[in-house]
């Protein structure tokens, strides 16, 4: 689960599901204890009950027992059907062990087990408090057993008995009640909890959204809303508040030093060079003096070549680039570029070809920006693809937009080089670059990201170690 609020509505669920399920357990274990003690109480009062009767029956009668008609002895009939009503398992026996009384549940019982119940009723010690038995194959017991001594020397022992299953809490009734509870009460709350958390990161959604439109330096100057609360939100609101004014008072101060920079350096470069140039014009000058002047005037026009650049690209950060925009025929400038890249491919041993649309291809853009653009990935692409390698430049359309790319057979980009290759500065392993040719300065393809976006167009780029690489350049037409 990748959002907060889907974690703490699952720990929130998970944490009301175990709470439930252990309420259930321990009301399970409780509620059946007492009801087995409920049912030790019932088995106590009937046991009591028949003892009164029995006591009452003899104070006005005189004569409980009587003979059937197999001799047997047997309680009256007036007391007999009186004690037809008590529930569960009562057996009456005389003082010599004779059953004189059992019960319709206890009659309904198998003869076995009606013999193992009548069994209790004669055990020795049975009158010291209720008791459970298990009778083989058949239910489970508690009993109780008393003397009456008061209903007069023929009544002997009462059992009063009841089975533990009316006692036993089913399965199937926790389970009802669990799935009746997750239904009432659980889906609500998991509901209502997730409504909750979601209103508690609202916040934090609204602090993202404004984040990701801070992508870069130019944005700093935005600020998140502080919510009223002082709670951790508003703090973290604030200290994110104070972190950008920092970042924005370090990227100010870089970007005021890298234009002073670069427009300070200017003039004493152009001085430098053109001395250079006129010391190199004499004729009178030591073949070895011109070989040093020539190579100190390649260091200065790359010095130069490198200011500019970086001029640029601090007036694009404070958004000071202005773009002269106008409707121009995408085709003249790449044409143009192409011009130039003919001439270095020629010098390089490198083919190039050139497929222009033959329909005018009208964009709005800054016609020296875009043809700036063409012409760095040109000269990349010419640069870095071997001697009698190819260079192919194709100008079409897209989806509604002015599509260029720019493809060599050159040696790649690595995979882990791509997400780089637009940072400022930054360089592929110089055996991307021939010897033969003058090292580059690492700023041009951020120069070509930054025209690539300020027309609202998109570059992206494709590359694969020794098969080549292609630059891709959207521009909107409208």
């Amino acid at each position: 689960m990748e959002s907060i609020r889907g974690r703490m509505t699952i720990w929130y669920a998970t944490a009301l599901i175990v709470s439930l399920a252990v309420f259930a357990v321990v009301l399970y274990f409780a509620r059946r204890s007492a009801t087995y003690q409920d049912l030790d109480r019932r088995i106590q009062s009937e046991a009591d009950l028949t003892a009164g009767i029995l006591a009452e029956s003899y104070h006005a009668r005189g004569l409980l027992v009587r003979k059937d008609t197999t001799g047997k002895p047997v309680l009256i009939s007036e007391v007999a059907a009186v004690l037809e009503v008590v529930p569960d398992y009562l057996l009456v026996t005389s003082r010599d062990g004779q059953l004189l009384f059992g019960s319709p549940d206890a009659r309904s019982l198998g003869f076995a087990h009606f013999e193992q119940l009548t069994a209790l009723a004669s055990s020795p010690g049975g009158l010291s408090g209720p008791k459970r038995f298990q009778m083989p194959s058949g239910p489970t017991l508690d009993y109780v057993v008393r003397s009456v001594p008061e209903a007069g020397g023929q009544i002997g022992i009462i059992l009063a008995g009841a089975d533990t299953r009316s006692a036993e809490l089913q399965v199937e009734q926790l389970v009802t009640t669990i799935v009746i509870a997750f239904l009432v009460g659980v889906v609500p709350a998991v509901l209502v909890g997730r409504w909750i958390a979601g209103q508690a990161l609202e916040p934090v959604d609204s602090m993202i959204t404004e984040i990701r439109e801070i992508t870069d330096g130019r944005s700093l100057h935005r600020r998140l809303p502080v919510p009223m609360e002082k709670d951790e939100l508003g703090r973290l609101a604030a200290t994110l508040n104070q972190m950008w004014t920092r970042l924005e008072r370090s990227f100010a101060a870089l970007r005021r030093f890298t234009a002073d920079a670069s427009h300070e350096l200017k003039t004493p470069l152009t001085v430098v060079r053109a001395g250079v140039e006129r010391a190199i014009t004499r004729p009178d000058m030591p073949p070895e003096t011109l070989a040093t002047l020539e190579e100190t005037l390649q260091e200065v026009n790359r010095m130069t070549e490198l200011l500019d650049s970086l001029l640029t690209l601090a007036r694009a950060d404070e958004g000071r680039a202005e773009l002269h925009r106008e409707p121009v025929d995408l085709r003249d400038i790449i044409e143009e570029a192409g011009e130039t890249g003919e001439l270095l491919a020629e010098h390089a041993g490198v083919g190039i070809d050139i497929k222009l649309p033959p329909d005018p291809l009208v964009v709005t853009v800054d016609r020296s920006r875009v043809r700036q653009l063409a012409l760095n990935l040109i000269e990349n692409a010419v640069k870095y693809t071997p001697r009698g390698g190819q260079v192919s430049v194709e100008l079409g359309t897209n989806d509604g937009r002015a599509v260029f790319t720019v493809a060599d057979t050159g040696i790649g980009i690595a995979a882990g080089d791509l997400p780089h290759i637009f940072d400022r500065f930054w360089r592929a392993d110089s055996a991307r670059t021939r010897t033969s040719e003058r090292a580059g300065t690492g700023l041009g393809l951020a120069i070509c990201k930054w025209i690539a976006e300020a027309h609202g167009g998109t570059i992206d780029v494709q590359s694969r170690p020794g098969r080549g690489t292609t630059f891709t350049v959207g521009l909107p037409r409208a």
